[in-house]
């Protein structure tokens, strides 16, 4: 019986303790990989908290996978053992509930992330449903395809596909220099809009988010004088788009950023789970706000998306942020409290 080792945790709330566990063959439609990278999300700690219903113990965590297929279950003919592929957040649908049998997958029934719903990437092997899979871009290397998925999906799906950002428009995107804010700095570059980031401090000189950005404005909770920059950056008009990757504190500011019919993208809540609104104001300008849940984005939909961004990925005009610290799987726990205390940069577990 072969084995591997993996991270544990015995119950919400308990230490990561590294453990040797069964490797177990795919079944069909599997694939099991031999696990290169593992980017440390700060999901996980929501996870390790025991934070969604229905987890079970022990949990292995780690939704954002890169390595080499290992070894193919049977029904498996789109890919070949030896394939770089990457996994992330969205790690399988049914296709046999109503949801997908109407080809709506994002709304699967019963959808699949890794570590909630099978061991996650913090391991030398990890068993995937095939469908879960993205093939690694040549140009990235195994650290920054673990660390990709999340953050160009969802800010590809709230830019692109919610917002429908043109060329030409102008963005604020609050959070630039966080990993989502980072990649929709990029993507509304690519198609042709200027792009103003927005945050309490500006992207390091050599991280993608700062090639990507027009202008910058330094965000402070609670000051009027956000919008009233960006206003003035805009011929007093305000950015057709505001993409907020932080809210709650700030979706007064970014509110007071819009433009005329202009599109408000939430996908998160910081600080606030609740704001004020003044609905006259709202409607008197016309205002659109537009909720982006990655949550609701299941495997496939992710693997799609994931795909159509690849030419870019291949020609290096996309860059995920900087990986700022490595780990061997021994010295998860470490890794894991990085991520609690903020590190700049990205953190990846090398198992």
């Amino acid at each position: 019986m072969s084995t591997h080792q993996a991270v544990h945790v015995q119950s919400a709330g308990a230490p990561l303790e590294l453990v040797e566990v069964e490797t177990t063959p795919p079944g069909t439609g599997e694939a099991r990989l031999t696990v290169t990278a593992c980017g440390v999300c700060g999901t996980d700690r929501h996870f390790v908290n025991g934070g969604f219903p229905g987890m079970s113990w022990p949990l292995t965590p780690g939704h954002e996978i890169a390595g080499g297929i290992a070894e193919l279950g049977a029904g498996v003919d789109e890919f070949a053992v030896g394939d770089r592929v990457a996994v992330g957040w969205f790690g399988g649908c049914c296709y046999h509930c109503d949801p997908c049998r109407s080809g709506i997958f994002i709304h699967c029934a019963n959808g699949k992330i890794p570590s909630w719903h099978y061991p996650g990437g913090y391991a030398q092997s990890v068993t995937v449903p095939v469908s879960a899979l993205a093939r690694k871009p040549e140009s990235l290397s195994f650290d920054e395809a673990s660390t990709v998925g999340v953050n160009f999906v969802i800010g590809w799906v709230g830019a692109v596909e919610t917002a429908e950002l043109a060329k030409g428009e102008t963005i604020a995107v609050f959070g630039v220099s966080g990993g989502v804010g980072g990649a929709v700095a990029q993507i509304a570059r690519s198609l042709g809009a200027r792009v103003i980031g927005v945050d309490l401090a500006a992207p390091a000189a050599a991280t993608p988010a700062a090639a990507a950005v027009d202008e910058f404005v330094r965000f402070e909770a609670g000051s009027p004088d956000t919008g009233a920059e960006i206003r003035a950056l805009t011929g007093g008009a305000g950015a057709e788009v505001v993409y907020d990757a932080v809210g709650g504190v700030t979706t007064a500011a970014a509110l007071d950023s819009l433009a005329r019919r202009g599109r408000l993208v939430v996908i998160s809540a910081v600080g606030n789970r609740t704001v004020e609104i003044d609905l006259v104001d709202l409607y008197h300008r016309e205002l659109r706000i537009l909720g982006a849940d990655s949550g609701k984005l299941d495997v496939t939909a992710s693997a799609v998306r994931l795909s159509l961004l690849a030419p870019w990925f291949e020609t290096g005009e996309f860059r995920p942020l900087p990986v700022a610290l490595h780990f061997d799987l021994a010295q998860s726990q470490l890794a894991y409290q990085a991520v609690a205390d903020h590190t700049p940069g990205r953190v990846v577990i090398r198992p």
